[in-house]
Parts: structure tokens; sequence; C-alpha cells
């Protein structure tokens, strides 16, 4: 059965009445109509798409998307038939679009039930299932057979956990659908916002964020981490991985199977993991990055692009971990040989 979504859609709306209300210009059919707004790679003939950096522009030759916010410079790149909304500044455009489609986005639906009744009557708790006292289950929410909901957590509106699962206590659960198997420690926060703002000198204008979080079977999520919902598409935690506390994941991000994220790792949105990854504690990626299959980041390390499989990154910015290693090296012996000509003129 397809999950109902978090998110109630207003729409549809004509081309025209979207870049009416914008105020862009239209290039293409202006009656075209459109019932949501989905990423390039995402969309079809009936959707809104948007193309802001540079990095997507090869993404928009493939799109099936019916339309696009886009800049002039990048007009002349849509492919036949899809419809050109055009303006200095798709990224607001988006905002903009998305609180047309979802205005109540921004203050979502997270539990709303009377302090006296902590379980919603529509939710579905299977067998077996503890929840212990001062535990909110939302409506709608599914508890799987053998899980544990500990004091004080929350599993908010149409929220899945899996079986066999353990919700520590405090923890909170939006957004998201939860494998089995998934053990999550007290004061993790899972599905809040992500951090998606329009910068301009008037001020920030806030994205609204109406994407999900799947955590795949078997994952385990150490305390006081923080995991963003998506902004359009899904942040995911891919079956097996293990992430220690005080972890920031942000919006987007894809995390692969099997990998390791130490402590007070910061993965920036849009990051993408390979399968048994590692970050050493501390370390954190720069936004929009791949990194390969069986890659090691070593602990305060920063890499800003992409990482081969295989790779071991040290550093800041990052680099080869060799390499870092050699200049790590050099710099203690020039910092040697200038404190002892110091030593030697006193």
């Amino acid at each position: 059965m397809q999950h109902p979504g978090f998110f109630k859609r207003a729409g549809p709306f004509s081309v025209q009445a979207i870049a009416s209300h914008l105020e862009l210009e239209v290039f293409g059919d202006p009656e075209l109509q459109i019932s949501d707004i989905l990423p390039l790679s995402n969309a079809e003939s009936d959707h809104i798409s948007f193309l802001d950096n540079r990095k997507y522009v090869p993404q928009l030759a493939d799109s099936r998307a019916g339309a696009c916010l886009i800049k002039p410079a990048f007009k002349d790149r849509m492919p036949e038939g899809m419809v050109g909304l055009v303006g200095p500044d798709p990224y607001r455009a988006f905002a903009q679009v998305l609180l047309l489609f979802y205005p109540n986005s921004t203050m979502p639906l997270i539990t709303r039930q009377p302090a006296d009744q902590p379980v919603h009557p529509s939710s579905v708790i299977e067998k077996d299932v503890q929840i212990e006292p001062g535990a909110i289950i939302g409506a709608e929410a599914r508890i799987g057979k053998g899980s544990v909901i500990a004091a004080g957590a929350v599993v908010g509106y149409r929220c899945s956990i899996g079986r066999d699962c353990f919700i520590g206590p405090q923890a909170t659960i939006s957004h998201a659908l939860v494998g089995d198997r998934v053990i999550i420690h007290a004061g993790v926060r899972i599905g809040q916002d992500g951090f998606g703002f329009v910068m301009s000198p008037k001020g920030h204008l806030k994205v609204p964020q109406i994407g999900r979080v799947i955590i795949q079977d078997d994952v385990e999520i150490g305390a006081n981490t923080a995991i963003d919902r998506g902004a359009l598409k899904d942040t995911v935690i891919g079956e097996g991985t293990k992430i220690d506390n005080l972890v920031q994941i942000g919006h987007n991000a894809v995390i692969g199977r099997h990998c390791i994220i130490v402590g007070q790792v910061g993965i920036s949105g849009s990051t993408e993991l390979g399968d048994f990854v590692a970050m050493g504690g501390q370390s954190g990626t720069a936004g929009h990055i791949k990194v390969g299959a069986g890659a090691q980041i070593a602990g305060t390390a920063h890499p800003v692009g992409d990482i081969p499989a295989g790779e071991r990154i040290g550093g800041t910015p990052g680099r080869p971990f060799r390499q870092w290693v050699r200049e790590m090296a050099m710099l203690k012996r020039l910092t040697d040989e200038k404190r002892g000509d110091r030593d030697d003129k006193a």
C-alpha cells in the first residue's frame, strides 16, 4: 500500500496562474495544468521543477517535467515541449511555488490530539508493542510487532515504525518511515525541517520542506542525533548503517548501506554516501557531493568535492590521506627547524 503522505496538496494550477503569482515570464503553453512540484529527475509532464544550480544543468535535457522555473541563461537548454517560467531567482520562485501547493507546510501536522489520549485511536498498533508512560502515538501512525516506545517519545502523524524496534526516551519522529529492528536512542530528532532558506539583503525566505526520512532495516542512531527530512526528495539512511551520538544529517542526504558515522559528524544537504563509507569524529561534507562506496574520511576532515570509491581522505579541505600525512610531516619539520633557529639565536 502506497503511503498517503504527510502534507495536503492544493491545486492543480495552470502555468499562467503560477507565473502571475510569481510575476514571471512564460515561454510555452500557459494553460498547462500543474499538479505538483518535483525535482528534475523525478518530475513528469504534469509537474513543475526548478533549475538554480549549474551542476544540475545536465539533468535538464533528460527531465520529463512539464514546466521549469529557470534563469534566462538556461532557457535555451530546456528540452522541446517543456514550459519555461523565467526569472532571475528560480530558487526563490521554487520556495513560493511550494507554499502555493503546500500552504500548511511550515506548520505541519504532528499529533494534535487531547492530552488525555496519548495513543490516537486511528493508529495501528500490532501485538506485543510496549508503550511506556508519557509516550505519544499520533494519528494514523503504525507500530510493528515487538517494538518498544520508551517514556516521553513521540511518534508523529502517519509515521511508521517497523517490528522489533526500540524508540528511546524523549526521541521524536515525524515525517518518517522506519524499518525493522531499528534502534533510536534517547533524544534523537528525526524528520524536522531541513535548513533551507533563500538568502537576500532584505532577509531570508524559508523554503518549505515536504520530503520524508526513510530509515531502512537494522539501523542504529545514537543519542541526540538530528536527521532532517527532505526538501522535495527523501532523506535516506541505508540498511545496517550505524550512527553515533550528536550527528547532524541534512535534508535530501542519502546514506548507503552499512556505513559508520562517528560522533559530531555533519553531513550537508544532498550529500550521497555509498555503501560501507566510514566517517571519523567531527568530520563533515560539503553539500551536493558524492562519496564512493568504501571510502574513509578521517576525523576532522572536510571534503568539498566528490570522492572516488575506496579513497581515504584527511585534512581540511579534504585530500588523499597519504598526501595529507606528508603535508603534516613536512609542516612539522619546518616548524621544528624554525624553533631550532630561534633556540640557536637565544
